[in-house]
C-alpha cells in the first residue's frame, strides 16, 4: 500500500510531458522487440525466470528510479561545474580589484608618473 500511495504522488509531480510521452524508446530492432514479446509469452520453466516475470510490472517504476537517478547526476555535475566556475570568476574579481585598489604601501614607493 505504501509503494502505491508513492506512486500517486509521484504521479500527481510528473510533468505533462512525463504523462504523454513514454520515457525512453527502446533501442531494440523491430525484430529483436519481437522476439522479446514472444519470450515473454512463453511461461517461465526456471525459478528465477518466475521471480522477474512476477516483478514486470514494477518496470515502469524501475524506468522513473533510473530516469531520475540520471537527472540527479546530471544535475550534480552541472553544479560542480558551476562551483568551479564561481571560483574561478571570484578569483578574477580578487585579481581585478586588487589591481585598482590603493594600499598603504603604494604610497611608500616613489611614484613612478
Amino acid at each position: 500500500q505504501r509503494v502505491l500511495r508513492l506512486g500517486e504522488m509521484c504521479r500527481r509531480m510528473e510533468t505533462e510531458e512525463e504523462k504523454v510521452l513514454p520515457f525512453y524508446l527502446s533501442s531494440l530492432e523491430e525484430e529483436e522487440q519481437q522476439d522479446a514479446r514472444r519470450v515473454l509469452k512463453e511461461p517461465p520453466t526456471e525459478p528465477l525466470a518466475q521471480a522477474l516475470r512476477d516483478y514486470t510490472r514494477l518496470e515502469r517504476f524501475w524506468q522513473r528510479f533510473n530516469k531520475a537517478k540520471l537527472e540527479e547526476q546530471a544535475l550534480e555535475r552541472t553544479r560542480e561545474d558551476l562551483r568551479r566556475r564561481n571560483r574561478h570568476l571570484r578569483e578574477l574579481l580578487r585579481q581585478y580589484l586588487a589591481g585598482i585598489s590603493v594600499s598603504p604601501e603604494m604610497f611608500r614607493e616613489p611614484n613612478p608618473l
